[in-house]
C-alpha cells in the first residue's frame, strides 16, 4: 500500500506539471487522438474495399482495434520513464542517483512521467470500443466484463514488460534499440487485427515466445462470443492473459540481472 501510495505522489505531482502548460497538453493530446484516428480510417478504408477480412467483419476488426489500443495508451502512458531510460538516465549517469534513494528503481521509472497526452488515443479507442460494441449488439454479462477486465491487466502488464525489457538491454546497449519497437509499436500494430490472419511462424512466435496473441486474439474471440479459426479451447482463452501477467514478472528479473552489470558512466 506504501509503494502504491508514492507511485500515486509521483503520478500526482507529474500531472501538476504537465497541466501547467494546458495549451500544449491539448495540442498533444488531440495529436495522439488524431493519428491513431488515421490508422482506424485506414481500416476503414481496407474493409470498404475488400469487405471482410478472411470471414471476420469490420465491427469485428474494430473491437480488436478499440481494446488493444486502450490497453496501450495505458501501459504507454505509465512507461515514459523506462521508454527513455538508455538516453536520459544510462548516458547520462542518471540511473546512479535512481540507485542512491530508498525505493524501488522500477517505482522510481514508472514514476518518472505519467503522459497524459496518452488520453488521446485512449478516448479515440474508447469511442471506437462503444461503437463497436453498440454494432456487435454484445450482451454485457458479468463474466464477459470481468474477461474485459482480466485483459486489459494482461495487456497493460505485456506491454510494460516490453517497455522494461527495452530499458534492461540498454545496460549492455545504450543506443535507440529498434528491434523493441518492432515488438512494442510493432506489437500494437499486430495485434488490432485477429491473429488467425497471419502465418503460422507469426503466430506461434507471438503466442508461445512473446504473448501478444494471449492478450489480445484469444480472450477477445471469447468476449466477442465466435468461433475461434485456430480451435483454442474456452479455458485457455480464459486463462490466456495470464501470461501477460507472467511475462512481467520474467522481464523483472532479466531487469534485476541488468542492474547487476550496470557501470554507470566514470564521471
Amino acid at each position: 500500500m506504501n509503494t502504491l501510495y508514492v507511485f500515486g505522489q509521483y503520478a500526482w505531482l507529474s500531472m501538476r506539471a504537465q497541466l501547467q502548460y494546458r495549451s500544449a497538453f491539448l495540442v498533444a493530446a488531440i495529436g495522439q487522438f488524431l493519428s491513431s484516428g488515421v490508422e482506424f480510417f485506414g481500416m476503414w478504408a481496407l474493409f470498404d474495399r475488400f469487405g471482410d477480412l478472411q470471414g471476420w467483419r469490420f465491427a469485428q476488426v474494430a473491437f480488436f482495434y478499440a481494446v488493444i489500443n486502450c490497453i496501450f495508451a495505458v501501459a504507454d502512458a505509465v512507461s515514459s520513464g523506462f521508454d527513455q531510460f538508455g538516453n536520459v538516465y544510462v548516458k547520462t549517469g542518471e540511473f546512479d542517483r535512481i540507485l542512491l534513494r530508498p525505493r524501488s528503481p522500477i517505482l522510481q521509472l514508472a514514476g518518472h512521467e505519467l503522459a497524459l497526452r496518452r488520453i488521446g488515443r485512449l478516448a479515440q479507442g474508447l469511442i471506437v470500443f462503444i461503437w463497436a460494441s453498440v454494432s456487435l449488439q454484445i450482451d454485457w454479462t458479468y463474466t464477459r466484463a470481468a474477461l474485459l477486465l482480466w485483459t486489459c491487466i494482461g495487456g497493460v502488464c505485456f506491454f510494460v514488460a516490453l517497455f522494461i525489457l527495452r530499458a534492461t538491454l540498454s545496460f549492455w546497449s545504450t543506443e535507440t534499440l529498434e528491434l523493441m519497437n518492432i515488438l512494442s509499436y510493432g506489437g500494437l500494430d499486430a495485434a488490432q487485427y485477429p491473429m488467425s490472419i497471419y502465418g503460422a511462424a507469426f503466430r506461434k512466435f507471438f503466442t508461445f515466445v512473446v504473448p501478444l496473441a494471449c492478450i489480445s486474439y484469444f480472450p477477445l474471440v471469447r468476449v466477442l462470443g465466435v468461433e475461434d479459426p485456430l480451435g483454442s479451447s474456452p479455458g485457455f482463452q480464459v486463462l490466456a492473459p495470464g501470461f501477460g501477467v507472467l511475462f512481467l514478472f520474467v522481464v523483472v528479473r532479466v531487469w534485476q540481472v541488468g542492474i547487476l552489470h550496470y557501470t554507470s558512466t566514470g564521471s
